[in-house]
């Protein structure tokens, strides 16, 4: 689809060498939207499984939820509000959509007056004002999965191997193609919720499956 790129990227560490890949659907705002799908009822499929069922382009895994599958921080599904917002360490910052654009705010800045289709409040904010985050978790590696905005209508979603968090704001604050340098990214749920899922021009999908049910997924879909 036109405004919408499935990308592959290979990080290395100059000094280590050691390498990190990402997989991101880059899209623009003026093509696509941004849509939460919310896994209320059991029992709870996979991210595969439910999007390819619907006209989605792309999706990720979103945001935390407690051992009772209930939302950790704020969740709006269709203008419609699931859980509000919280005040915790780790939940710094919120993606949202509504008509005409997606944005990455801190949660000290995000209003529901700015009436949101679609949010999902999460954290650490790993990429900010275009430049990585000072004092993240450097220690422990884990899949990853992040949203990003750039300059103009450009945003993504995105899955990167095993990272620490440190890692990956470093590796997202870089250049990672000449037309997306990224200004905010947030980090979602990892671990083994990690999943990404992208629909192919020819209609076949390409799938990096989530290691257990997650209770709601970030997609991409057409305007």
């Amino acid at each position: 689809m036109r405004g919408l790129e499935h990308r592959y990227v290979v990080a290395e560490h100059s000094a280590s060498g050691d390498r990190a890949s990402l997989e991101l659907a880059v899209f623009s705002t003026k093509s696509c939207r941004l849509r939460i799908v919310d896994q209320a009822n059991e029992p709870r499929l996979d991210l595969e499984e439910v999007v390819s069922r619907g006209n989605f382009l792309a999706a990720v895994n979103g945001g935390y939820f407690n051992p009772d599958d209930k939302p950790i921080g704020l969740l709006i599904v269709d203008g419609t509000m699931i859980a509000p917002l919280q005040k915790a360490r780790l939940l710094s910052g919120v993606l949202s959509a509504s008509a005409k654009k997606v944005q990455i705010s801190r949660v000290a800045e995000f209003s529901l007056a700015q009436k949101p289709d679609a949010a999902v409040e999460s954290g650490p904010m790993v990429v900010d004002l275009g430049k990585s985050v000072r004092g993240l978790e450097a220690t422990r590696a884990a899949r990853r999965t992040f949203a990003a905005v750039g300059a103009g209508d450009k945003a993504a979603l995105g899955f990167c191997s095993d990272v620490t968090l440190a890692d990956l704001s470093n590796i997202l604050a870089t250049v990672l193609a000449p037309d997306f340098k990224i200004q905010r990214a947030l980090n979602l749920d990892g671990g083994s919720s990690s999943a990404f899922w992208f629909k192919r021009a020819n209609g076949s999908s390409f799938s990096i499956a989530e290691e257990k049910p997650v209770r709601d997924f970030v997609a991409i879909v057409p305007r």
